[in-house]
């Protein structure tokens, strides 16, 4: 246990220093599978020697602000790095986002240079006309589409012409490596600064979780717009050695047998996985099947959350070791965790992170609460550049946050005798779907602008795979004639696959407090009622990205 306030002996350094150290101890050997295509370390920093300077002579100069639009692919993996080595701050945006989303992300980022599959410069050119930063649209693909309102459209193949010398840049770990943004209930989603610094950080945390070393392989199917699979594969071999896999997306039917051409003996992915592997049928490919193809290699399925009884079903069907037992939030890494010598308790998300974090619960005036109390989960950082470093341009949110110099989580938890901390509930009132931060408030906002809605609440409903399932409950304006599967199908052009309601249920009114807030808690115990329309029931099919 670390007394410390702070530690001035912390390590501090950059992704390339990172990388650089892998060039000199192992440059030639497998660094990275995606999706089939293998990279070496020496690979991956001559593409990103090129692309720094290709962005170079895009004008980007360093602390712009480079977005990518790209499922999982070498070229989602190598745009990130280009990004970074040039000094910019790679700005890595959901490829499910459209209109809106899409629109907010590149404009208040400030993106100067998008880099987009060509499979999605469709959603980028309509667009791309309100985005008054972007002068450059970089597209992956055998030819460039029809250039977007605005900016000049160049060829991915282009940028990996030129020269792969280093680029004459200096970057310090304090440096914002990568914007992440994250959903707000407030206002519109922030974009989180994360220094160089941060990014080794979580990287190192979360492999003394697993008990990391140079003999594994890590395998994913986490976007590489969530940090996550950022911080894990593309950064945890370089840190521990070894190698990682990323994979497009996840597949029940695939995993074994991806398992096994890779090699894997971890994982990383999300609650909802880990429940689909759990209650999977029977394959030729599991552990134990008692077949020539029967998985040797796996020793530790990593995902969050996941449940006791989950957790259970995987270890006793396929004899593996699972991983859920760490507490952490974009802008503070993992604020509890599971250190060498520590055991997780049920239900804990493992000890209180006492090495890089001061972690208290406090109450609504900010008082700090007794052991086995709950309130929120505030921190302050023992180390210098674990955290992130405020939201960008929003000053006042980075403050309001961080009242009376503790950052405030926005979480309930509590902390019991031993130092384990309990992870209760969100104060905020966001949802979480399949591994996916939802504002209530963007969704919303987005809904009112379709006309035919006097007003419209957006909450949560327990689903049956471990997270939440979205339910719209509305109000129709005066002589509106609009059906719940007409505005099912309205949303499915106006949001993100993963934030479209599953149920809609249309009311007289809504349930409102003395000063006229619609009282969700309400609406959410209620739940699903016998007069909510279900659009899974209603067997609607809709692309899912």
């Amino acid at each position: 246990m670390s007394e410390q306030v702070w530690i001035s002996e912390a390590r501090n350094e950059t992704v390339f220093e990172l990388l650089e150290r892998r060039l000199d101890t192992d440059p030639e050997s497998e660094y990275l599978d995606v999706c089939g295509t293998k990279l070496t370390a020496a690979a991956v920093a001559s593409v990103a020697n090129r692309l720094a300077n290709a962005f170079a002579a895009l004008g980007v100069r360093s602390g712009d602000r480079v977005a990518t639009l790209i499922e999982n692919s070498p070229e989602a993996t190598l745009a990130w790095w280009g990004a970074v080595r040039s000094g910019a701050i790679a700005v890595p945006i959901n490829t499910a986002y459209k209109g809106e989303y899409l629109r907010h992300q590149l404009a208040d980022s400030g993106s100067r240079v998008l880099v987009v599959e060509a499979a999605l410069v469709e959603r980028v050119a309509r667009i791309a006309g309100s985005v008054p930063s972007l002068e450059h649209v970089v597209v992956i693909g055998d030819e460039v589409a029809e250039a977007p309102v605005g900016p000049v459209a160049h060829a991915w193949a282009d940028l990996l012409a030129g020269d792969d010398d280093p680029p004459e840049v200096t970057v310090r770990p304090a440096d914002v490596a990568t914007f992440i943004y994250t959903g707000g209930t407030t206002g519109p989603s922030k974009g989180c600064m994360l220094s160089h610094n941060y990014h080794g950080t979580l990287a190192r945390q979360i492999g003394v979780c697993w008990r990391r070393t140079a003999d594994d392989v890590v395998w994913t199917p986490l976007p590489l717009f969530h940090f996550n699979a950022i911080v894990t594969a593309v950064l945890g071999p370089l840190v521990y050695g070894g190698r990682a896999a990323i994979e497009r997306r996840f597949s029940v039917s695939r995993f074994w047998p991806e398992m096994n051409r890779v090699g894997a003996t971890v994982t990383s992915t999300l609650g909802t996985m880990a429940y689909l592997l759990a209650h999977d049928v029977d394959r030729p490919e599991m552990p134990r099947s008692g077949g020539p193809e029967a998985n040797a290699t796996l020793r530790l399925i990593g995902a969050a959350p996941l449940p006791v009884e989950v957790g259970s079903i995987l270890e006793a069907r396929f004899d593996v070791s699972t991983f859920s037992g760490a507490y952490g939030v974009t802008e503070a890494s993992l604020i509890s965790w599971q250190p060498l010598g520590v055991e997780n308790k049920p239900n804990a998300a493992g000890v209180v992170n006492d090495e890089h974090f001061d972690v208290r619960i406090f109450d609504d005036d900010d008082l700090e609460q007794p052991r086995g109390t709950e309130g929120e989960i505030v921190i302050r950082p023992k180390r210098p550049h674990t955290m992130f470093e405020g939201y960008w341009g929003r000053p006042e949110a980075t403050v309001e946050t961080s009242r009376n110099w503790w950052y405030h989580t926005g979480d309930v938890g509590r902390i019991d005798d031993e130092g384990y901390l309990f992870f209760v509930d969100r104060k905020a009132d966001y949802l979480r779907r399949r591994g996916e931060n939802i504002s209530s408030f963007e969704v919303e906002r987005i809904l009112m602008g379709h006309g035919a809605l006097a007003d419209v609440a957006v909450h949560a409903v327990p689903s049956d795979l471990t997270e939440d399932d979205l339910k719209v409950t509305a109000t129709l304006s005066e002589g509106a004639a609009l059906t719940e599967e007409v505005l099912f199908r309205w949303c499915v052009d106006e949001l993100p696959y993963f934030a479209l309601p599953r149920y809609i249920e249309f009311r007289p009114e809504l349930p409102l407090s003395p000063v006229g807030r619609v009282l969700k808690r309400d609406l959410r115990s209620e739940g699903v009622t016998p007069s909510t329309w279900d659009a899974e029931a209603a067997g609607i099919e809709y692309e899912r990205r």
